[in-house]
């Protein structure tokens, strides 16, 4: 099954196209036929994997860049009104075209999955596409990290099916019309774009209302946000709500979690019968996201036992719980964690899986804004580390916030009994990991940043 390609995606240039949002829609972009390129503002791995889809990728953003017979220019709500590319499509009159509504048109005649929720959208697409390939269905899949096995986060599958991950952020996910949409939990984050929860829940209400008729919401039932999501929700007459979690009623219970060191066995009740299956990511946030990927299946009619088997075949997304290596009897882990809620989950499955050992943690805090209204929480989050090194924050997109710095997570942390130390110099981190650490320690670098450029570092200290 090919899908066209739209008039407007035939030529288009992606500004930002080295980001895991943007390069994935490129990708199959590119694998059904489009003559795409666009710009970044570094060389990367994803650049090279670009090109070799055959689109052209230019390093640094100029107007020139910009072909005069590009049919769209793809944005995302990260890029400022006056990137040269973007002023330079204005003044030709070239359309311009959200991130969002190009996946979304990619999605059209598909029978598609979308994954919304504060956390864990990336691991639970992964999921899915995991085991739909590996049941040979041949999915087409976006996703925001690559998967571990095809090194990926894109793909144009010739099947039926189009897995996404649904992004909350700037309400983009409002676009899509999916057949199951997951809703994996309900928090307020974001606080650039959402003032309070009551304006959390009505995007995400917009988000179900989007569901084709007689389709599938797939949502937490031990989650106080999608709890209370789900009350909003369940009378609406076209719409099939499915809960999963570990509370009594949940339509997909989860009976029971067994940690089997960085691998858990996971326990479910369907219909008054067990199934079991293995998830090869240690912490029970992680199970709970496999179940939702059971249960998202189901509701396309794939068979459980099948899908369970399949899901078993997951092996990681880059960046979440990632092992970077080990050397000195030391372990590195990569987290993507950087909402204290995905901390605490991630910090409780690091020391789940430790049996004994010491959990250091080198954390970089990810946005000023996140860092001004959740700087406390995060700091109580370090406290379940044996030792932490807090770096500077990592801008992102934002410009400074007076006052706020990474001192506001230290002083927390430090009143919650956490020891923690700040680190100004990026580069001083490897070798103070490489003082502090002993054989059998895990060290977890965490962080949305580029705090992951330190694992392979660190290694090599530890090594030396």
């Amino acid at each position: 099954m090919a899908p066209g390609i739209p008039a407007a995606l035939e030529r288009p240039h992606f500004i930002g196209i080295g980001g895991a949002g943007m390069s994935g829609i490129a990708k199959i972009l590119a694998q059904r036929g489009a003559k795409v390129a666009g710009s970044d503002a570094r060389e990367s791995a994803t650049a090279d994997a670009l090109r070799a889809l055959g689109v052209t990728v230019h390093i640094g953003h100029a107007a020139g860049h910009l072909a005069d017979d590009a049919t769209s220019v793809v944005v995302s709500s990260a890029i400022r009104a006056d990137n040269p590319e973007l002023v330079r499509a204005a003044e030709l009159g070239i359309p311009v075209v959200h991130r969002s509504d190009a996946l979304a048109s990619l999605m059209d005649g598909l029978r598609a999955i979308a994954v919304a929720g504060t956390h864990g959208k990336t691991t639970t697409t992964s999921m899915l596409a995991v085991a739909l390939s590996e049941l040979s269905l041949d999915p087409s899949y976006a996703i925001g990290g690559d998967l571990e096995g095809p090194g990926t986060n894109a793909t144009h599958g010739g099947g039926d099916i189009f897995v996404a991950e649904a992004d909350e952020s700037d309400r983009s996910f409002q676009k899509y019309a999916p057949e199951v949409a997951i809703v994996l939990n309900v928090e307020l984050d974001h606080h650039a774009n959402y003032a309070s929860m009551d304006e959390i829940y009505e995007s995400f209400e917009t988000f179900v209302g989007k569901v084709v008729p007689g389709g599938t919401l797939v949502v937490a039932a031990d989650q106080p946000g999608a709890a209370e999501l789900t009350r909003r929700v369940r009378e609406r007459s076209s719409l099939t709500v499915v809960t999963y979690g570990e509370s009594e009623g949940a339509d997909v219970r989860v009976h029971k979690v067994t940690p089997r060191g960085l691998t858990s066995e996971v326990t479910v009740v369907l219909g008054g019968k067990y199934l079991t299956f293995t998830v090869s990511v240690p912490g029970r946030h992680y199970a709970h996201n496999a179940v939702a990927a059971l249960a998202a299946g189901i509701a396309l009619g794939i068979p459980a036992h099948n899908l369970a088997s399949a899901i078993g075949k997951y092996t990681g997304v880059k960046r979440r719980l990632q092992l970077k290596g080990e050397a000195a009897g030391v372990q590195v882990i990569d987290s993507y964690a950087h909402h204290p809620t995905e901390m605490t989950a991630d910090l409780e499955a690091m020391r789940g899986a430790a049996t004994g050992s010491r959990l250091l943690v080198v954390f970089q805090p990810h946005l000023f804004s996140r860092t001004q209204e959740l700087g406390t929480e995060m700091g109580q989050a370090l406290a379940l580390a044996d030792a932490s090194l807090v770096l500077d924050i990592y801008p992102a997109r934002e410009d400074p916030v007076p006052g706020v710095t990474s001192e506001l997570i230290i002083d927390a942390a430090k009143a919650a009994g956490a020891e923690v130390t700040a680190v100004h110099d990026k580069a001083a981190v490897p070798a103070a990991v490489a003082g502090m650490a002993k054989p059998g320690d895990l060290v977890l670098t965490m962080g949305a940043g580029d705090v992951t450029d330190l694992g392979p570092l660190i290694l090599d200290h530890l090594s030396s």
